[in-house]
Order: structure tokens, then C-alpha cells, then sequence
């Protein structure tokens, strides 16, 4: 048989002497920055949850106001949050303290600039 001749388990490098002790430590201390990046990750997903759906409701709520308004205009009535969204009465509705998209949409519109098109 020409070639070589293989040794076994003498390949690769030799394991160096690791001490058990500090390998135990290091892999304990890994597994304790595991655990604080998962609990990082699912407050963050919890937050998120809760502010989607906070978002949620308060769409349906505006939805409901939106039902409300064509159910009323369906009936000949105009609602007076219309009224004023019309006349460009803005402050006759954050005076009423009604919870409305219009009161909403002027606190937005001193945040951002206004866009028309015109």
C-alpha cells in the first residue's frame, strides 16, 4: 500500500487546557445577555402592541363619528362639526370640547405645514 498513512485522532489542533471554571462563567454570562436582549425585544413589541392598538381604537371611534355624521346628513340633518369644518369654524368645535378628526386636525396642523391644492 503506497501513500499515506493516517493516524487517528491526531488531526487539527490539540484542545487547549481551558479551565472549566471560566468557560462556566463565560457561558452563564452569555446566557444572562441573551435573556436581558429578549426581555428588551418583547417590551418593545408589547409597547408597539399597545400603541397599535391604541391607534385601532381611536379609528373606530372616528369611524363611529363618520357613521354618525352620514346617518344624520342621510336624515336631512347637517351636523354642526360639518357646519364648521365648512365655514372654517374651527374654534366653535375645540370650544365644544367635542372629541372630533376636525379638533384633532387642527392640533395636527400646528405641528405640521398645511397642504393645499389650489
Amino acid at each position: 500500500m503506497a501513500g499515506k498513512v493516517k493516524k487517528p485522532g491526531k488531526r487539527g489542533r490539540k484542545p487547549a487546557k481551558i479551565d472549566l471554571k471560566a468557560k462556566l462563567e463565560r457561558s452563564r454570562q452569555s446566557a444572562r445577555e441573551c435573556r436581558a436582549r429578549k426581555k428588551l425585544r418583547y417590551q418593545y413589541l408589547e409597547e408597539l402592541v399597545s400603541s397599535k392598538e391604541r391607534a385601532i381604537c381611536a379609528l373606530r371611534e372616528e369611524l363611529d363619528m363618520y357613521k354618525q355624521w352620514c346617518s344624520a346628513m342621510d336624515q336631512g340633518k347637517i351636523p354642526s362639526e360639518i357646519k364648521a369644518l365648512l365655514t372654517g369654524d374651527e374654534q366653535k368645535i375645540s370650544h365644544n370640547g367635542s372629541n372630533t378628526k376636525a379638533s384633532k386636525n387642527s392640533k395636527v396642523a400646528a405641528d405640521k405645514p398645511e397642504r393645499r391644492n389650489e
